[in-house]
């Protein structure tokens, strides 16, 4: 089959050449898609290489961050089993510090409970001691002994035996608590501890000011009764001095007297009657203690001087031994020095002595060598003798006799 060409417009168009043509545009076509293939295939087994090198790289980067991972985990593991067992120690160290200062707490608890449980019986002690004295106070009987024995002991503390007379009898018959011996008069110093003390008991027990106003009157009624008592029965003259003490057996009555009842220290100054509390008392005890002791000074004075010449004369004596002792050292060092005189003496003696053996000898020598006999000298004259008289001639060690130096020679 022929094809004819065609005629389209002006232009004739051959059927083969377009056939060719286009047969020629498809292998063209083929052609370049190939080749757009072979470059995708060939970009693909590129980007898939780069695939596996980045696979490869993103394993080995991951093994590495698990062996890191796995290294930081055991060092974790570390240093959290080192944290748990520091902690632990700290925990039990401080558990047993706990334990030892609860110990100690309870210990220190304990003794402070004994001194609480002691303090306590000695409180229960006093308070009946303090119910006992209540009951002595409320005593008139028994009151009147208290301050009696308080007055005795301090009276026995200070002053000698000799020195005062417990429940002394006077010549009008009437008997004091105590009566002190002055010195250098028979009179007497009278002391009474029966102090009136009930008024000071409802004093310190008022409620109302009625109460104590009554209290008020009953201490200055009791205690003026009494001083004026006191003034009547023991002011004896000759017998007994014209000041006496009343006895208050309590710092906190005299303090209350001096603050609240001034008028009644004023009434037993004009009578003549001084109220002492205990450490006033002790005070004037002191005192007269002291004045005893001037008093028998005094007495003694002569014995006194006679004691101190004999220890003069024995001072005397004394110093005269020492003087002989003295004089004795100073001829021993005397004769120590004499001695030492000798022995030098001796020791130059002997010096000579040998330089002159030495010299003999030296002459022998020389003499013996240039065959002509040697005159011995005038000192060694003795011993040239003696030596001929002890040995043969010419035989036999020379013998040279030493003078006697403690002879003199």
């Amino acid at each position: 089959m022929v094809l004819e060409p065609l005629q389209i417009g002006t232009v004739i168009v051959d059927p083969v050449l377009v056939g060719l043509v286009l047969a020629g545009l498809a292998v063209f076509a083929l052609l370049v898609l190939a080749a757009v293939l072979v470059i995708h295939l060939t970009r693909r087994k590129q980007n898939a290489a780069a695939q596996d090198e980045q696979l490869g790289e993103l394993r080995v980067r991951l093994q590495t961050l698990a062996e890191i991972s796995v290294t930081r985990h055991g060092e974790l593991a570390r240093a959290v089993n080192d944290r748990l067992d520091r902690m632990t120690h700290k925990v039990g160290s401080d558990l047993n510090e706990s334990a030892r200062k609860t110990h100690e707490t309870i210990s220190r608890l304990n003794e402070r409970l004994a001194v609480i449980d002691t303090a306590q019986k000695n409180l229960t002690e006093l308070s009946g001691n303090m119910v006992s004295l209540q009951e002595i106070l409320a005593n008139k009987q028994a009151r009147g002994a208290f301050g009696q024995m308080r007055m005795e002991a301090i009276i026995k503390d200070a002053l000698p035996a000799g020195a005062y007379t417990f429940q002394a009898t006077l010549s009008n018959n009437k008997r004091p608590d105590c009566l002190l011996h002055m010195p250098n008069t028979p009179a007497g110093l009278v002391i009474d501890a029966k102090f009136p003390l009930e008024g000071f008991e409802a004093f310190r027990a008022a409620r109302t000011e009625e109460d104590r106003k009554y209290a008020a009157r009953r201490i200055r009624t009791d205690v003026g009764e009494h001083i004026k008592a006191m003034a009547e029965r023991y002011f004896i003259a000759g017998e007994t001095q014209d000041t006496a003490i009343l006895f208050v057996p309590s710092e906190s009555i005299s303090a209350d007297l001096s603050e609240h009842f001034p008028d009644i220290l004023q009434k037993a100054h004009r009578a003549r009657i001084v109220i002492c509390a205990p450490n006033m008392l002790m005070l004037a005890v002191q005192t007269m203690q002291a004045i005893l002791k001037d008093v028998q000074m005094r007495e003694q004075a002569h014995l006194i001087q006679r004691e101190v010449t004999t220890l003069m004369a024995d001072m005397g004596r004394f110093r005269d031994r020492v003087l002989d002792l003295q004089r004795h050292f100073g001829q021993a060092n005397a004769d120590i020095d004499k001695i030492l005189t000798s022995a030098d003496k001796i020791t130059k003696r002997g010096q000579k002595i040998e330089q002159l053996e030495f010299e003999d000898e030296a002459q022998t020598a020389r003499g013996t060598r240039n065959g002509t006999p040697v005159k011995p000298s005038a000192a060694a004259a003795p011993d040239v003798t003696q030596a001929s008289a002890a040995r043969p001639s010419g035989k036999g060690p020379r013998i040279i006799r030493q003078p006697d130096l403690l002879a003199g020679e």
